[in-house]
């Protein structure tokens, strides 16, 4: 297992790695819409949030040598659902054509407050 670390991806707020590859497989942990160099909140708004969120988790799978198109499933964890036609919107134009398998679910809270949080899971194509 091999740890991966960006400065281009927030730094991890608690006892974990921003993702660990193991074999072919990379695990991306949850990354929430903080912006890398300060450490604060991209803003209040969900779409901006959900935007920072991906450009984190992208940071960290280009920093393990993978693409966008090796990611093969999110976890997306929002605050309110309400605000899911938002997220999407923001996802859907983030990933293109390229569709990875994805969970969408409500929770009660997230890290530091934030509205989304987003982690993946990429695999290196052979």
């Amino acid at each position: 297992m091999k740890k991966i670390n960006t400065k281009h991806a927030p730094a991890a707020v608690g006892a974990y790695s921003q993702a660990v590859f193991a074999n072919d497989t990379l695990y991306v942990s949850g990354q929430i819409p903080f912006k890398p160099e300060t450490m604060e909140l991209i803003s209040e708004d969900v779409k901006e949030q959900t935007r920072q969120c991906l450009d984190n988790m992208l940071a960290i799978v280009e920093e393990a040598g993978l693409t966008k198109e090796d990611i093969v499933r999110c976890g997306v964890f929002m605050t309110n659902l309400a605000d899911f036609a938002e997220m999407n919107e923001i996802y859907g134009a983030f990933f293109g054509d390229h569709k990875p398998a994805r969970a969408a679910v409500e929770v009660r809270r997230l890290p530091k407050d934030v509205q989304v949080e987003i982690d993946c899971i990429a695999v290196k194509q052979k």
